[in-house]
């Protein structure tokens, strides 16, 4: 399917964007009250948020959380290497080039018709110095040489579920090559009732990490409602604090765990290897609606 139009969502004359992509149906749908942002959605799951004016505004609330750890990853203003598996429309690496001028970034994104749309659409900044890649995660990963990256950022997703092979001890080994010493891994996980998945990448993470912390909406800790939670690891002192501080001060305030709560969060939870690696739970119907 090419390009269409959807003329029941117009902003001011502008027009969602329709068209298959690898890993289903993209809509790029404009936003009606910004005049140059848009959400991408595949197959009706939201997946990103772009504001081409500002693409220091991060509309999610998972965003929004990643977008902590990557200010405090280093001091302000200071240039990083990042690599991005999941790519989206892009958001978090228009945010590191926004916030961290002369940053060089890598971007894996395996669906390469998405990568297309979204560069077409969306072009990024002739400026940054972003490099995009369309292939698997773990295996763009790979390419990445020995302890290049001050942040690897994983927000990839499937069908709306993170693919087992990203999930697992092995995956981490991987993640802690290519960091530098002291450098961060942040990954943004999605569950539900009863929270297993998310106990055993907080257990898959301490095996691998020394300093963890998790930011999640204190519902989704409950186990109420099916949500997202941003994980947070390195061999580096967290800058906890800072981060419980931003969590709180949010438009949706969200939690910061860390420490022997964190640990005693997992309920004794095991370390998932490739042998026993699960996609991550789907999402309900509800979520979307």
């Amino acid at each position: 399917m090419g390009r269409s139009k959807n003329p029941d969502r117009p902003r001011g004359g502008v027009e969602a964007v329709v068209e298959t992509v690898d890993g289903g149906l993209a809509e790029l749908l404009p936003d009606r009250d910004r005049a140059r942002a848009w959400t991408l959605l595949i197959d009706g799951a939201p997946q990103s948020y772009v504001d081409l004016d500002d693409p220091t505004y991060l509309s999610f609330e998972y965003q929004r959380r990643l977008g902590h750890v990557i200010d405090l990853v280093a001091p302000a203003g200071k240039p990083v290497h990042a690599v991005h598996l999941g790519g989206g429309a892009f958001t978090l690496a228009r945010y590191v080039a926004a916030t961290r001028p002369r940053a060089t970034q890598q971007v894996v994104e395996r669906d390469a018709a998405l990568v297309q749309l979204v560069r077409r659409e969306l072009p990024l900044d002739t400026n940054a110095r972003i490099r995009v890649r369309a292939v698997d995660a773990r295996e763009g990963l790979a390419k990445v040489l020995d302890g290049w990256a001050d942040l690897v950022i994983a927000d990839v997703f499937s069908g709306a579920r993170t693919p087992a092979h990203l999930t697992s001890t092995e995956f981490l080994d991987e993640v802690r090559r290519v960091l530098k010493a002291g450098g961060c891994y942040a990954a943004n996980l999605a569950d539900g009732p009863p929270l297993a998945h998310l106990r055993r990448q907080i257990a898959t993470a301490a095996a691998r990490f020394t300093e963890i912390a998790l930011i999640a909406d204190p519902a989704v800790l409950r186990g109420k409602r099916f949500g997202n939670a941003v994980l947070a690891a390195s061999d580096a002192p967290l800058p906890i604090a800072e981060l419980t501080r931003r969590a709180a001060s949010d438009p949706h305030p969200g939690r910061v765990e860390h420490g022997r709560a964190l640990m005693d969060f997992t309920g004794g939870a095991a370390a998932v290897t490739d042998s026993a690696a699960t996609a991550s739970p789907a999402p309900p119907p509800s979520v979307f609606r």
